[in-house]
């Protein structure tokens, strides 16, 4: 099954294409990331995946349904961590999250995601007093407490510490196993390595390029520089390379061998230089 299908999107505002033709397909269970400049469609095409925009033009199904349609049953399927999300800042982070569960059939006991977020010490605390960071993660929560079928993430580590952006990792990968489809945006590329599956760069308004992390622009393939030595040479099959140094008894006890990173990449694919 499918849970994202989407056939030439479009989305314009002011005459001025914002979406310009975007096709998708999302498997059941998969962690995609999408990647893209400030301003290149990401949130516009996310925001028309939940429901929240209406499109130009185009075909979009996520489970199955078109989200400018979609009623309360499939919402309740649904779950959104927005990038800018609006608190109740009177509240306690129990009260928050109770109160967003009841808006579910079968959602998880508030205990368990506050817990999941690393906010049991919090639990009691309101939510003025949190720090941004501490408040994002009540955002996280109120995300999953549904137990959605299709959680949406907006640039969800925005604030977090190093150790809190890990714990998040390890709240995505659990929600992964358990079956949830994942659609992530971030500019955190290391982010979208570490969780994706696969990935799309967007930019002005199209897919420039589709993969997997490692074979993104075909990175997987791209030439590899060798450093030893002193020397540095480009080549397609380094380990080649390595055995004739080798025979030639070349000192190879600094040799380096890089491929293009993930960054390297997408800042190609966008029209950017290092």
């Amino acid at each position: 099954m499918k849970a994202i299908e989407v056939r030439g999107l479009r989305k314009a505002y002011g005459g001025r294409d914002a979406v310009a033709g975007i096709d998708l397909s999302v498997p059941a269970g998969e962690v995609f990331a999408l990647l893209g400049p400030n301003g290149a469609g990401k949130t516009t095409t996310v925001e028309i995946l939940e429901g929240h925009r209406r499109r130009d033009a185009g075909d979009v199904r996520v489970l199955e349904t078109d989200p400018a349609s979609a009623g309360r049953a499939w919402r309740a399927r649904i779950g959104i961590v927005l990038q800018t999300a609006t608190d109740a800042a009177e509240l306690t982070v129990t009260e928050m999250v109770r109160h967003v569960a009841g808006f579910y059939p079968r959602p998880r006991p508030v205990a368990e995601v506050i817990d999941m977020v690393g906010l049991t010490d919090k639990a009691k605390a309101r939510i003025r007093s949190l720090s941004g960071g501490q408040r994002r993660r009540v955002d996280v929560a109120l995300g999953v407490v549904g137990r959605p079928d299709v959680l949406f993430l907006d640039e969800p580590t925005t604030g977090f510490d190093p150790a809190a952006r890990r714990q998040f990792w390890d709240l995505i990968r659990a929600q992964a196993r358990e079956g949830t489809t994942i659609v992530l945006t971030t500019h955190y590329l290391d982010e979208a390595e570490a969780l994706a599956d696969r990935l799309a760069v967007i930019s002005a308004g199209r897919i420039v390029a589709e993969g997997t992390p490692a074979g993104l622009g075909g990175r997987a393939t791209a030439e590899a520089t060798v450093r030893w030595d002193g020397h540095t040479e480009t080549t397609a099959d380094p380990a080649d390379l390595i055995v004739k140094l080798s025979a030639e008894g070349a000192d190879l006890s600094r040799l380096t061998v890089t491929r293009p990173t993930l960054e390297d990449t997408y800042l190609t694919l966008i029209g950017e230089k290092r």
